[in-house]
């Protein structure tokens, strides 16, 4: 399993994309039946977590202040942060790791979140690259780093936290 990495800053775009192939690599070892699927699964809730309310935090307002994305992008991305925090939370419910339920519940999250990974990496950080300054990015890197950070360390991927994330 990937290990949990810090995000220390930089450009936005880089750390984001950083955490889009580390959630990857996450489902690729939640699909393999001999890994720890509890732990993998605990590592994916916190870091999801604390990626999309960093990102709803810190990088979207900032990217619609500088006009690099418009009010749309930021409510469609946002409605499927929720799509998958509800996909997380149904496969965080289910009690056997080695069940078929299990297999079907990651496939939902799998399915949401690989969709949502395309449509952000085309439609919010290919305009971040291309009309908002390295400088403003460098800044955003450090914001949503130190934000996803603050989140990871307050236990953010906790059940009872995914459960009132998803019902607010």
């Amino acid at each position: 399993m990937p290990k949990i990495l810090p995000a220390t800053g930089g450009d936005v775009v880089e750390i984001i994309l950083a955490d889009h192939r580390w959630f990857e690599e996450a489902l690729r070892e939640l699909r393999d039946v001999t890994s720890d699927r509890e732990a993998v699964l605990a590592d994916l809730a916190t870091v999801l977590i604390a990626h999309a309310e960093a990102e709803e935090s810190k990088v979207y307002p900032t990217l619609r202040r500088k006009d690099a994305i418009d009010a749309e992008e930021v409510e469609h991305s946002e409605h499927e942060h929720d799509e998958g925090n509800e996909a997380l939370l149904e496969l965080m419910e289910v009690d056997d790791t080695a069940s078929e339920e299990f297999s079907s519940k990651l496939h939902e999250l799998s399915e949401a979140l690989s969709h949502h990974l395309d449509e952000e990496e085309r439609d919010v950080l290919n305009p971040a690259r291309t009309d908002v300054s390295e400088q403003v990015r460098r800044n955003l890197g450090d914001s949503f780093a130190e934000e996803r950070a603050r989140l990871i360390e307050s236990g953010c991927g906790d059940i009872a936290n995914v459960r009132k994330i998803v019902k607010s």
